[in-house]
């Protein structure tokens, strides 16, 4: 039986990117300035994950969210009072529930985003790339969120604090993900072991260099055994003869590994032969978000629990 490591829901970002190219309104009219947290100062200039500058002029009172991992850091930063729109992804914390949503992450629905009459916007590549401008005709301002890799995932955590006024949270959020990241690197530093990772069944998909994926099991103690780039098309074949010593695989909504021990050629990959399969919630090691150490975490006690006997 493949073991499931999970503490959380559903799938969002790796799946998309793949197949495809691969937020209950709040009136919010407090006063911006007024509001902002000790530190905030605007107006408050970044430059976003595809290398626009934007300027956002006072404190948002009103932010909508297109991307689930987008709506985890804003919650994360203490604006979730704020955050009046995100899509039917996104689903962490609980009271996102609540929120109003704006269509799904695929197609975003303008119109009610626009009748949310939000300050700022928080989307991300892929598929929404094409919506910038449409947004920016709505009168706000459009910040592209696209994270690679831990770092990246940091960075764009203090990116938002910097747009929403919470700069000190993010700044705590960011300091907390990198003592988890440290430990975990303390806990891994045995030869790295051989895995792979699935994010698609039907047909088979996984990642390689480039991917946030992939920097978290370089992270883990890990080497991946898919050395081409990106998202990647795998068959049985490619996998027997790559043979991981672990069998790594992504649950969520639009990803269900089940029954990888009993897959026809299967039985020929080390990693199966020994027992050594993880089911791992997605949410927690594809959202580019506040969660994504405890992500690291699971993929380095699939790879090393000798270093996680406590």
């Amino acid at each position: 039986m493949a073991r499931t490591v999970r503490t959380g829901i559903a799938v969002w970002t790796a799946l998309l990117l793949v197949a495809l190219t691969a937020l209950t309104g709040c009136s919010g009219g407090a006063e911006p300035e007024e509001a902002a947290s000790p530190g905030a100062a605007f107006p408050v200039t970044v430059t976003d994950d595809v290398g626009r500058e934007v300027t956002i002029a006072v404190r948002p009172a009103r932010i909508v969210s297109l991307a689930p991992a987008n709506t985890e850091i804003v919650a994360e930063l203490g604006a979730l009072d704020r955050l009046v729109g995100v899509t039917t992804y996104c689903d962490y914390p609980a009271e996102v529930a609540d929120i109003e949503k704006v269509g799904d992450f695929i197609g975003p629905n303008l119109e009610a985003i626009a009748a949310l009459d939000p300050d700022v916007v928080l989307l991300t590549t892929g598929v929404q790339a094409e919506m910038v401008g449409q947004l920016e005709a709505l009168g706000a301002s459009v910040v592209v969120i696209d994270p690679q890799d831990i770092d990246g995932v940091c960075r764009a955590i203090e990116m938002v604090g910097d747009v929403i006024g919470e700069s000190e949270a993010a700044a705590d959020t960011v300091a907390s993900i990198e003592l988890q990241v440290e430990d975990i690197g303390e806990r891994v530093e045995g030869a790295p072991v051989r895995c792979f990772l699935e994010i698609a069944q039907d047909p088979l998909f996984t990642v390689g260099a480039g991917t946030l994926l992939n920097d978290l099991i370089e992270h883990a103690g890990g080497e991946n055994a898919v050395t081409e780039q990106g998202y990647v098309a795998y068959s049985v074949e490619q996998l027997v003869q790559a043979d991981p010593d672990v069998y790594l695989a992504t649950l969520g909504s639009m990803s269900d590994p089940s029954d990888i021990e009993g897959r026809p050629g299967f039985d020929a990959i080390s990693a199966v032969a020994s027992g050594r399969v993880y089911v791992l919630d997605d949410n927690l090691v594809s959202r580019p978000g506040p969660r994504i150490a405890e992500g690291l975490r699971l993929i380095a006690e699939a790879l090393h629990p000798e270093g996680f006997d406590e």
